[in-house]
């Protein structure tokens, strides 16, 4: 499941990041898990997933360029492992008051 992050994925709510200079500290309220992001643009990826519809668009979004998406699809598949990201579904875009048809 985690291998290929297909969907539209968010960062898990119950994940606080704090910006490290060299990337960020995720830390899971639920699991109690500390995840460092060693990259401030995987940091970027990860905080803006929950805006576009798609792994690869948040990627291109960010600029992050095309020759290291399989290095951020790796590293987002581990990021999903801990539970720092999820699955976006029609509950959470409700959460955030967008029209989930």
């Amino acid at each position: 499941m985690w291998g290929l992050l297909t969907g539209a994925w968010e960062l898990h709510p119950q994940v606080a990041l704090r910006p490290e200079p060299f990337g960020a500290l995720a830390y899971h309220y639920g699991n109690r898990r500390l995840t460092f992001l060693r990259a401030p643009e995987l940091v970027e990826v990860v905080r803006r997933l929950g805006e576009f519809a798609t792994v690869d668009d948040a990627l291109s979004a960010t600029a992050v360029a095309p020759g290291r998406w399989p290095a951020f699809r790796t590293a987002l598949a581990s990021l999903a492992q801990s539970e720092v990201i999820r699955p976006r579904g029609p509950a959470s875009a409700v959460r955030r008051g967008i029209d989930a048809a």
